[in-house]
């Protein structure tokens, strides 16, 4: 089966870009095969934006620049920031407001890195689809029985 890679890319200014960049992101999954079938997947995308523009913003106190990419088995979510400080997670008191970014990233997304780079950093979570896996996967086998 042939693949068509599709990608999208957009610069989130400090100043409202959270929102805006949620809302982006929700707009170009539905370009995606399987973003109706599997609405968490979708969700979960959505809320890992969220998390990684606002550690740019804050934290980088940057610009965020989060590039889509599906590859037909993974969505893979890049943000680059200026700050080559890589993100760690942390382990907030109970009631804190923030240091959770990084943990849900690490619970939501299939897989994830992070890479220093010339002018700052990109975090990249990968989103695998259970519906993805359902169109590439070969069908099941049904078990034979020898005669007898």
């Amino acid at each position: 089966m042939a693949v068509k890679a599709m990608g999208w890319a957009h610069s989130f200014a400090v100043s409202g870009g959270v929102r805006a960049g949620r809302h982006w992101t929700r707009d170009h999954l539905r370009a995606l095969p399987w973003a109706a079938e599997a609405p968490d997947t979708a969700d979960a995308v959505v809320l890992c934006v969220s998390e990684l523009l606002t550690n740019a913003h804050v934290h980088a106190q940057s610009d965020a620049h989060l590039v889509l990419t599906w590859d037909g088995d993974c969505l893979h979510v890049s943000v680059h920031d200026e700050d080559p400080t890589l993100p760690r997670q942390r382990d907030p008191e109970a009631g804190a407001t923030s240091g959770r970014g990084v943990g849900i990233v690490r619970a939501l997304a299939d897989d994830w890195s992070m890479k220093c780079q010339r002018h700052g950093k990109t975090v990249t979570a990968c989103f695998r689809p259970a519906a993805a896996h359902r169109e590439t996967e070969d069908p099941p086998r049904v078990p034979t029985h020898p005669a007898g």
